[in-house]
C-alpha cells in the first residue's frame, strides 16, 4: 500500500497539513480545520496503510468510502492534464519495413514504405471508473487511449505509456513549439465518437469475467429453486394420481387441498423466481475520472496502401518511449487489431466486418462510406444488426 500512502502524504501536504512517515508503513498528520471536517480526524491522527498499524493508527485502505472522501477533497483538481515527455535523442528505426511487416495486415490491398521522420504526437488517455452491481459489486479503472496525430487507437501502448509514466520522471508542460508540431486536438464531435464505442467495448471486456460468474451463481440458485418447487409439485401431483377414481367426500376435500397445494407451490416459485431475478439484476455505472494528454516523441512511418487502381497514404507511429507501434488507423471500427479490409468507393480502412455483405441483399459494403444503409437494398445498419442477431440466434 506504498502507493496509497504516498498519495494521502502529497494530498495532505497540499491541503496545508503538516505529514511525518511513521513505521510500519504511516502516516502522522497535523490536520487543518478543512481536512479535520472532511475525514472526521482529530488534530493530530495516526494513518496506517499496511498489514500492520502503527500505534494508535487508523486504517486506510482502497475499500469502503476513503476514496470517495480523497475523491471528493479533490473535486475537479487534476482531472485534466497536459504533459511533455522529455527524449534528448529519440532512436531511429533500422529496419522499418520489417516493422511493418509485423503489424500491417491488408488481405485485399498491397502496402509500400515510404519514409520516416522524428515528430512529436498528442496522446489522449482517458480514465473511467465502472461500477458493476448485482448479488456482488465490482469496480475497476478502465483506462483507453487515442493518438490524435495518426488517428489511431492507443491500445497496448497506452498500458506502456502508463507503466512508463508511473517511473520518476519529471513532469513538464508542453513546449509552444511541440504543441504547434503535434497539431491541434479533437474537437468534442470527434471525441465522442471516437471514444463512445472503444468505452463501450472495454467495459464489456472488462465486465466479461464478472458476468459468467454471475451467470454461473444465477444458473445455479435457479436449479436449486426449481428443484426445491419440484419436487413439492410432484408430491402433490402423486397424492392427485392415487386419487384417481376414488369417489366420496373425503377423496373430494383431498382432491381439493392438493390442488390448492399446486396451485400455492405454483405462485410461491413465481414470487421466488421474481425475487432471484431482482437480486441478481445487475446496474452499470460508468464515470470519467481523468484525461492525460501526452506529448510524446515518435518515429512517423508514411505508407502508401494501393488497392487495385487506387492509392493512399496512410501514417503510423511508432514510439521509442515504450519501443512499441501503433496499430493501423481505422475508419470504421474499434481498430485494437491490426487486420484492415480496404474499400473500393474511398480506400477506407475497416475492421473486417466492415465488409461483410449485407444480410438483406447478399452483396458486400463499406460501412464507413455508408453508415446508415446498404446502398443496394436500402437495409439500415439497425435492420442489419437485427438480422444478425437473429442469424446467430438460429446458429444457437
Amino acid at each position: 500500500m506504498t502507493a496509497l500512502r504516498d498519495f494521502v502524504a502529497e494530498l495532505m501536504e497540499q491541503e496545508g497539513a503538516a505529514v511525518e512517515t511513521l513505521e510500519p508503513d504511516g502516516l502522522a498528520v497535523i490536520a487543518p480545520p478543512e481536512v479535520r471536517s472532511a475525514f472526521g480526524w482529530p488534530e493530530l491522527a495516526r494513518l496506517g496503510f499496511g498489514v500492520e498499524l502503527p500505534v494508535g493508527a487508523q486504517r486506510i485502505g482502497i475499500e469502503g468510502e476513503w476514496l470517495e472522501r480523497f475523491g471528493a477533497l479533490l473535486a475537479d483538481r487534476g482531472r485534466y492534464a497536459e504533459r511533455q515527455i522529455a527524449c534528448d535523442e529519440p532512436p531511429t528505426l533500422g529496419d522499418p519495413e520489417r516493422l511493418l511487416r509485423h503489424i500491417l495486415d491488408f488481405p485485399n490491398a498491397v502496402w509500400r514504405f515510404q519514409k520516416q521522420r522524428s515528430t512529436w504526437s498528442r496522446c489522449l488517455l482517458i480514465g473511467f471508473r465502472t461500477t458493476a452491481v448485482s448479488d456482488e459489486k465490482r469496480e475497476n479503472i478502465l483506462w483507453i487511449g487515442f493518438n490524435t496525430g495518426s488517428g489511431a487507437a492507443l491500445g497496448d501502448v497506452q498500458r506502456r505509456l502508463r507503466a512508463f509514466l508511473g517511473g520518476d520522471q519529471t513532469w513538464q508542460m508542453p513546449e509552444p513549439a511541440v504543441r504547434e508540431v503535434a497539431g491541434p486536438g479533437w474537437d468534442a464531435a470527434t471525441l465522442k465518437a471516437r471514444v463512445r464505442p472503444a468505452l463501450d467495448a472495454g467495459v464489456r471486456a472488462e465486465l466479461a469475467l464478472f458476468l459468467h460468474s454471475m451467470r454461473r451463481r444465477f444458473t445455479r440458485d435457479h436449479t436449486r429453486l426449481h428443484g426445491y418447487h419440484d419436487d413439492l409439485r410432484r408430491e402433490s401431483l402423486s397424492r392427485l394420481l392415487a386419487l384417481e377414481g376414488v369417489e366420496g367426500p373425503k377423496a373430494d376435500a383431498d382432491r381439493q387441498r392438493e390442488n390448492h397445494r399446486i396451485a400455492a407451490i405454483e405462485r410461491e416459485y413465481r414470487a421466488k423466481l421474481g425475487d432471484l431475478r431482482h437480486n441478481y439484476a445487475l446496474r452499470v455505472t460508468v464515470d470519467w475520472i481523468q484525461t492525460l494528454e501526452l506529448f510524446v516523441p515518435v518515429q512517423r512511418l508514411e505508407v502508401l496502401i494501393r488497392r487495385r487502381k487506387g492509392e493512399r497514404a496512410i501514417c503510423l507511429d511508432w514510439h521509442p518511449l515504450v519501443r512499441a507501434a501503433e496499430t493501423p488507423p481505422c475508419d470504421w471500427g474499434l481498430g485494437l487489431k491490426s487486420t484492415r479490409m480496404i474499400c473500393d468507393e474511398r480506400l477506407h480502412l475497416t475492421e473486417p466486418a466492415g465488409q461483410d455483405p449485407c444480410p438483406g441483399c447478399a452483396k458486400p459494403f463499406c460501412r464507413a462510406c455508408h453508415p446508415a444503409a446498404c446502398p443496394r437494398c436500402g437495409m439500415t445498419v439497425s435492420d442489419e444488426s437485427t438480422a444478425s442477431m437473429g442469424a446467430a440466434t438460429q446458429l444457437v
